[in-house]
């Protein structure tokens, strides 16, 4: 199969998708990365994200922070952001569910295996609500490979997937699971964009949710190293 027969599949997935959950959210992510050396590099993101498809807006975020590289495989990450919930229902349906300020220390993890990257995410949240302090612990394990080059530079498309679990220090101890597949395109050094499918699972004690959405992206690079070394992070 061609490229344009694979990204024309996919898009016949996603949108199959839509037609047949009638409850098939949308998760926007903007952001934005300005690499000031080899080893470190600022970041800031906002997502704005709605339970029907472009409707019924129930929550948004925005957060900054910074990265620094060790080496070549190994990345330590520290932020802050402020990440808002409303009731279901309708558009910012009042009354608010959860406001929270949140700050997370992480470890990045990353190996080349053909042309794939597969990046490992170890991350600790501390969460100040408006329910209450609490801890949470993530894990995600993700790929990216290029479709039509050896490595992802400008005009490259590329497949990128990843699964997320979340724990807490508290019964029943695990609360959700998280999984994407998706491709994305990189315009130049400095834009990408990409679009797949979210699948969010939360455990309840007395109630099992599961939600899908359509994410659409943009990843914006600003390198001051000129190196491009592109990777389709999410900070989420």
């Amino acid at each position: 199969m061609k490229l344009k027969g694979y990204i024309s599949l996919l898009f016949v997935m996603i949108f199959g998708t839509i037609h047949s959950q009638n409850e098939l959210g949308s998760w926007n992510v903007l952001n934005f990365t300005f690499k000031t050396s080899p080893k470190w590099n600022v970041f800031f993101e906002t997502q704005l994200r709605s339970l029907s498809f472009y409707n019924q807006f129930h929550y948004y975020e925005y957060k900054g922070g910074v990265s620094y590289k060790l080496n070549t495989n190994f990345a330590m990450t520290t932020g802050l952001g402020s990440y808002n919930t409303y009731s279901e229902g309708g558009n910012f349906e009042l009354p608010m569910q959860n406001s929270e300020i949140r700050s997370w220390f992480q470890l990045n993890l990353k190996n080349e295996f053909l042309l794939a990257t597969i990046e490992h995410r170890y991350r600790a949240e501390q969460r100040f609500t408006s329910n209450g302090f609490r801890n949470r612990f993530r894990y995600r394990i993700g790929t990216v490979i290029p479709i039509n080059n050896k490595k992802i530079i400008p005009k490259t498309y590329y497949f990128t997937a990843w699964n997320e679990i979340f724990f807490t220090d508290n019964e029943p101890f695990f609360e959700r699971n998280r999984l994407f597949m998706g491709i994305g395109y990189e315009l130049s050094n400095k834009i990408a964009v990409q679009s797949g499918y979210i699948h969010q699972f939360d455990y309840k004690i007395n109630d099992e949710t599961g939600r899908d959405f359509l994410n659409i992206a943009v990843l914006y690079t600003l390198d001051l190293t000129n190196k491009n070394d592109f990777s389709p992070i999410i900070h989420d």
